[in-house]
């Protein structure tokens, strides 16, 4: 049964996951072709910069259910630990391509805008239109990924939750549909400004406003990401249960050491260093090991692999030792 609940468990967190990635892939999809088809018509830099920005990040939507597909294939002999840190891989792609692509081609444009100052505007008004609709769809995708993200927050402050976060395919997609919600908001700004005062260089400085805004969510993100491609610990909520348990039992003299490790959204590796006093018997040792992993899985579903290690004190420090002299830098 308990099994069973975390297998439950698992599969809400990742559809949850992929329907926010799919809501936000279809919102792109019909807001790119609209942007791309009124930039061509009112000869707009900013909705140029918006339409591209919005095909990468439908090209990105794929990337993270690329990651989200891969992230589910079982363990076998090259990958004893499974697929689980596939979707940060692709998630660090979609930071790269926003970067690359997004930035890059939104700050070009305007900057040729400004040099080439022939950004003359027509039918602004249709550009305007078209970016309502993009915000209305934007923010519909931007609140299917933010409820998914308000069902996961243990409610220790927004930022807190938002870093404490081991599934980028929510953050990624908050991001993207925040900046794609700002960029909107910008461009309308752009070409209101330049229909108003006639002054064009408006919408080309919209333009590389988008780049500026698309750099520093990029970064942003690739920086998340990094952590979890390197490897984040668990919340302290499982050392804390592992040492009070363990702790109860009075045959065990000490533990050396906990670890935990994500190696995926909803896959975590916990390894234990216990010193279990000398009068211990080995089946004791068993159950006790046994009645802590069960507790661990029970409470924590995520955790899928425990690995407990019987060691004295001494010669866990004496081990420590070593290390730190054979690897004095780290």
């Amino acid at each position: 049964m308990a099994e069973a609940a975390r297998e439950g468990e698992s599969s809400s967190s990742s559809e949850g996951s992929k329907g926010a990635v799919i809501a936000a892939a279809g919102a792109n999809l019909a807001i790119a072709a609209t942007k791309l088809v009124a930039a061509l018509f009112t000869g707009s830099s900013s909705m140029l910069a918006e339409g591209i920005h919005s095909i990468i990040d439908t090209a990105n939507q794929g990337f993270l259910l690329i990651g989200l597909k891969n992230s589910k294939k079982p363990p076998d002999d090259k990958h004893p630990f499974g697929y689980g840190a596939e979707v940060y891989f692709w998630s660090f792609l979609v930071a790269i391509f926003i970067f690359a692509l997004g930035a890059g081609f939104s700050g070009y444009e305007g900057v040729m805008g400004l040099i080439s100052g022939e950004s003359e505007l027509t039918s602004p008004l249709v550009a305007l239109g078209v970016l309502f609709l993009a915000f209305c769809f934007e923010g519909y995708s931007w609140s299917v990924a933010f409820r998914e993200f308000q069902q996961r927050r243990r409610g220790r402050g927004f930022l807190r939750d938002f870093r404490d976060m081991k599934d980028p395919s929510i953050f990624v997609v908050l991001f993207e549909d925040s900046a794609a919600c700002i960029g909107v908001v910008i461009a309308a700004i752009g070409i209101g400004l330049s229909w108003s005062t006639g002054i064009h260089q408006f919408d080309a400085i919209g333009s590389i406003l988008i780049g500026v805004l698309l750099a520093l969510v990029a970064i942003f993100l690739a920086i998340e990401v990094k952590g979890l491609l390197i490897g984040e610990t668990a919340g302290p909520e499982i050392d804390r249960l592992v040492r009070d348990k363990l702790g109860s039992h009075a045959e065990i003299a000490a533990i050396n050491e906990l670890r935990t490790l994500h190696l995926g959204p909803e896959d975590v590796l916990l390894t234990i260093s216990v010193d279990f006093k000398d009068d211990v018997v080995s089946q004791r040792i068993e159950s006790i090991v046994s009645e802590t992993e069960h507790l661990v899985r029970e409470k924590f579903p995520i955790v899928r692999k425990v690995y407990v290690e019987v060691q004295s004190q001494t010669g866990h420090k004496a081990l420590a030792r070593k290390d730190a002299e054979d690897h004095p830098d780290t």
